[in-house]
């Protein structure tokens, strides 16, 4: 079974790989900092981020003008 296992790894790479960079940054403060949808106050409510991790919804630049401010990273990182 370990030529599935690697068939999926990959596959799960390549979603991963396609996944835009405000959603991906977004993703990784919220896994660093332990973070949950309710602690993004400067975004919305749990809803809407719930949206932008879905990718039905984007990052404004107010909200990565916000989180940039907040986490002291630059927005571009936000970008691809």
């Amino acid at each position: 079974m370990r030529g599935e296992d690697e068939t999926v790894s990959r596959e799960a790479g390549l979603r991963h790989a396609k996944t835009p960079a405000d959603i991906a940054m977004l993703r990784l403060l919220m896994n660093q900092d332990e973070l949950k949808g309710t602690d993004f106050p400067e975004i919305g409510d749990k809803t809407l981020i719930s949206k932008i991790l879905s990718g039905s919804r984007r990052l404004t630049k107010d909200h990565i003008t916000k989180l940039a401010g907040r986490f002291d990273i630059s927005p571009a990182l936000f970008f691809d």
